[in-house]
């Protein structure tokens, strides 16, 4: 029934060049699937992946981020999504943010990027188009740590991952044999993306397949009785604003959300819709699809995915090939 979802992980392993792989699937609360190839690294004498080995999720931090911001909304540490940014970044210039919104630095599109000199500059007026950029997430990482006093992850295991029994998932600052390298080259020795501190500012956030699979889980349980319902429905419902352009992706506080199918979304189009997905530039991915009641977590450890400017492709036919399974 799987073999062609682990067929697909498999041959997107060796075509990336990904030292490593794993696969976790859930169907009604339980685990249906679980699979598990190749080593930590691409040296030789690596540790085999198994279900203890914890990925670097990069960027799919986000979703970790997009939950304390959307406690931030319901506990009324940020008032409301259609606040205007200047209202929380005094040190942030006031003509340059404009009518920005919170809702429009969460779902990507702002308009603000910047230079590699830390400038700020416009790409676009707020709310008129989408751009995938890291200047938001810094700042609403920086915003809900100084709502909360302490940085996110912290908030997080107070609140969350130490109720839902969380062993393999942390902002890593130290190597240590279950953390899986990453392959920045295939030419190269893959190497450890750890971060200073664990303020969530850094990409060190690692996590077995197993726990992201539960990740997901809790949102597609609405909180599981440990985070209130409402804050999940914050951040997995659209939150985008209506755009011109129907190609562009819809997003929740930071996860890729199924609304109307649209070409530049990673959802593919016969997943329905109220699915909602995040992804790391290392490969590693979540897919929640409530109305199958499933959640997919498929890890890799290669830095970029595969398919280059294509990549939306292979993540649109994964996402299908999940869907069609049921």
């Amino acid at each position: 029934m799987f073999q062609n979802l682990i067929s697909y992980i498999e041959d997107i392993k060796e075509r990336n060049h990904s030292s490593g792989a794993a696969l976790v699937m859930m169907k009604d609360n339980k685990i249906v699937l679980e699979h598990y190839s190749g080593y930590h690294s691409n040296t030789k004498n690596s540790r085999p992946i198994d279900e203890t080995s914890q990925f670097n999720v990069a960027s799919a931090r986000k979703s970790y981020l997009g939950l304390v911001i959307a406690y931030a909304l319901y506990e009324g540490k940020i008032n409301s999504i259609d606040d205007l940014a200047v209202q929380y970044f005094q040190n942030i210039d006031k003509e340059l943010l404009g009518k920005t919104t919170i809702g429009q630095l969460v779902t990507h599109s702002h308009g603000l990027n910047q230079e590699e000199d830390e400038t700020i500059f416009r790409e676009f007026e707020p709310g008129e188009s989408w751009a995938y950029r890291g200047i938001n997430i810094l700042m609403m990482t920086e915003l809900v740590n100084r709502l909360y006093g302490k940085s996110f992850p912290e908030f997080l295991e107070e609140r969350v991952f130490k109720a839902l029994g969380f062993k393999q998932t942390a902002w890593q600052t130290e190597s240590n044999e279950k953390l899986v390298q990453v392959v920045n080259h295939p030419d190269e020795p893959s190497s450890y993306k750890l971060g200073q501190t664990n303020n969530g500012m850094d990409s060190n956030l690692h996590t077995s397949a197993r726990e992201f699979a539960q990740w997901g889980s809790l949102h597609l349980n609405h909180g599981m009785g440990i985070v209130p319902r409402e804050v999940i429905q914050l951040a997995t419902q659209v939150q985008s604003p209506p755009f011109k352009n129907n190609e562009l992706p819809q997003n929740g506080l930071f996860w890729f959300v199924q609304g109307t199918p649209a070409k530049h979304s990673e959802l593919g189009e016969r997943v329905p819709k109220g699915s909602y997905q995040i992804l790391g530039v290392t490969g590693p991915t979540l897919l929640v699809i409530p109305e199958y009641n499933v959640v997919v977590a498929k890890m890799f450890n290669k830095r970029y995915n595969y398919g280059g400017s294509n990549y939306l492709h292979y993540l649109r036919e994964f996402s299908n090939l999940v869907a069609d399974t049921f």
